[in-house]
C-alpha cells in the first residue's frame, strides 16, 4: 500500500515509508504527480505561484471531474493564483478586525472551559467528539452563525473532507427541529445517497446544494442586517478600488471556513492529545511547566500535521532538487514529510514539548499562509489549557479510530479516562 492509499491512512500516517522516499530523492515521482518531500523544497513550492499555481489544476491530488468542476473550484481563494488571490485575502484580513479576534478570543478560553467541565466529573470521554464542538463554536463566531446550527458544519465538513470514508460521507447528524428557518431550508435540498449508497461528489458544487443554499441566505442577511462578527464586516468593507465581496464569493469563502477552517482543528484537538498520551514523560513536563504551553502547541502541530499535502501544478519547465519537472506537471508538497525532515528538525520523530526553534509548515507558507493560523492555535491553548486545568493526566481508555483519508490525518474518536 502507498502512500495515496487511503486504507494506509486507517493505520496510520506512513512515516517510515515516507522518510524512505525522501532519501531516496528530495523530489519523487508517484503515480501521475510529483511528490515534494523536504522542509526546503516544500517552502520554495509554496512562496512561488507564478511557477507553481494553485489555479491551474486546483489543490487537490485528483483532478477535477469536468471543466465544469474545474471551473467551480477556481472560484476558491485556496485554488486562486495572484492578482485575484490576493485581491480577496487583503478583504479578508481587514474584516479580521483587531477587536473581532480578541472577542473571539476570550470566548475561546470559556467555551474550552465549558467544554471540559462538562465532563469532568465523569472520569472518562470520547476527547475527539468533546474537541470537535470547540471549533464549531469559533465558525459560529466568525459568521455570526446562530448557535443551534452550527453542527451543520459538522456534517458539511464531514461529508467533504470524508468522502473516502463511508461512514463521514454520508454524514447527518442535524435535527431539523432544533435549528433556525435558514437551516431548515438548506437541509430541504440535503442530497440524499443513491441506489448503490454513495452521494454525489462534495467537491462540486452540485454535490453540496445544502451548504450553498445556507451560505447565500446568510450573506444575503449578512449586508442587510450587518453584526459585529467578522464576515459581518467583510461584506460592508469596500476594497481600494472600490469592490465589494460578492455573494458567489462569500458563499465560497463560507465553504473554505466552514470545511476548511473546522475540520483541520477538529483532528488537530484529538491529535494533539494522542501525541501527549503517546509520550507520557513530555505529557508529565508539560503538567509540571504549564509556560511551555505555546511550544507544546506548536510541536503539536508538526507532529500530527492535520493537512497531509496539497496540490500545485507547474507552469513551465523547471529544476527542483536536481528533478526536471515538466509545465503542465502536479507537484505535491507532503507536510507529513517536510515536518519531519532531518534537514529542518533535530530528531524529528522526537515529540518534544520544549521544541525551539520549530519551524513546522502545518500553516502552509507564501501567499496562501492560513489564514486562520492566529486562532487555531488560540483554540489549540485553551483546549489543552482546560485538560490540564480540569482533568490532569489523562491516558487511553481505548483504540483510537482514524479517519480513512490520504489527505486530512483525522482521529474520528479518542477515548481517554481519568482520576475524577
Amino acid at each position: 500500500m502507498g502512500i495515496t492509499d487511503p486504507d494506509t491512512y486507517v493505520r496510520g500516517v506512513p512515516y517510515d515509508e515516507l522518510a524512505r522516499l525522501r532519501r531516496e530523492s528530495p523530489v519523487v515521482r508517484v503515480g501521475d504527480f510529483w511528490a515534494v518531500l523536504t522542509h526546503a523544497d516544500v517552502r520554495r513550492v509554496l512562496r512561488d505561484p507564478g511557477l507553481f499555481s494553485s489555479q491551474l489544476g486546483g489543490t487537490q491530488i485528483r483532478d477535477p471531474a469536468s471543466e465544469a468542476d474545474l471551473a467551480y473550484v477556481r472560484r476558491m481563494m485556496l485554488n486562486m493564483d495572484p492578482p485575484e488571490h490576493g485581491r480577496l485575502r487583503g478583504l479578508l484580513t481587514k474584516a479580521f478586525t483587531p477587536r473581532a479576534v480578541a472577542k473571539l478570543a476570550s470566548q475561546i478560553e470559556t467555551w474550552a472551559q465549558d467544554l471540559i467541565g462538562a465532563v469532568a466529573d465523569r472520569g472518562e470521554c470520547d476527547f475527539a467528539a468533546v474537541a470537535a464542538d470547540l471549533p464549531l463554536r469559533t465558525l459560529a463566531g466568525v459568521f455570526g452563525v446562530p448557535e443551534r446550527d452550527r453542527r451543520l458544519m459538522y456534517d458539511w465538513s464531514n461529508r467533504v473532507i470524508g468522502y473516502q470514508d463511508a461512514e463521514y460521507a454520508v454524514s447527518s447528524t442535524v435535527d431539523a427541529a432544533s435549528v433556525s428557518d435558514l437551516a431548515r431550508a438548506a437541509l430541504a435540498v440535503r442530497p440524499a445517497p443513491g441506489p448503490d449508497g454513495t452521494m454525489p461528489d462534495p467537491r462540486t458544487r452540485a454535490g453540496m446544494p445544502d451548504l450553498y443554499a445556507y451560505a447565500n441566505a446568510l450573506g444575503e442577511h449578512k449586508r442587510e442586517h450587518p453584526g459585529d462578527d467578522v464576515m459581518s464586516n467583510l461584506m460592508r468593507h469596500v476594497g481600494d478600488d472600490g469592490g465589494r465581496v460578492s455573494l458567489a464569493e462569500f458563499e465560497n469563502l463560507f465553504w473554505l471556513f466552514s470545511v476548511a477552517g473546522n475540520e483541520t482543528l477538529r483532528n488537530g484537538l484529538p491529535g494533539g492529545l494522542l501525541a501527549l498520551l503517546s509520550h507520557p514523560a513530555q505529557y508529565r513536563r508539560l503538567l509540571a511547566d504549564r509556560s511551555l504551553l505555546p511550544s507544546a502547541v506548536e510541536e503539536m502541530l508538526r507532529w500530527w500535521s492535520p493537512v497531509m499535502h496539497f496540490r500545485r501544478t507547474a507552469t513551465a519547465d523547471t529544476r527542483l532538487s536536481d528533478v526536471d519537472i515538466r509545465a503542465g506537471d502536479k507537484v505535491v508538497v507532503w507536510f507529513s514529510a517536510a515536518n519531519r525532515d532531518p534537514a529542518a528538525f533535530d530528531d524529528p520523530d522526537a515529540f518534544d514539548v520544549g521544541r525551539t526553534p520549530n519551524d513546522h509548515l502545518t500553516f502552509g507558507h507564501g501567499p496562501h499562509f492560513c489564514l486562520g493560523a492566529q486562532l487555531a492555535r488560540v483554540q489549540l491553548r485553551a483546549m489543552f489549557g482546560a485538560v490540564l486545568d480540569r482533568l490532569g493526566f489523562v491516558e487511553l481508555a481505548g483504540e483510537p479510530v482514524r479517519l480513512r483519508s490520504n489527505f486530512q490525518n483525522g482521529l474520528k474518536s479518542l477515548p481517554i479516562r481519568w482520576a475524577r
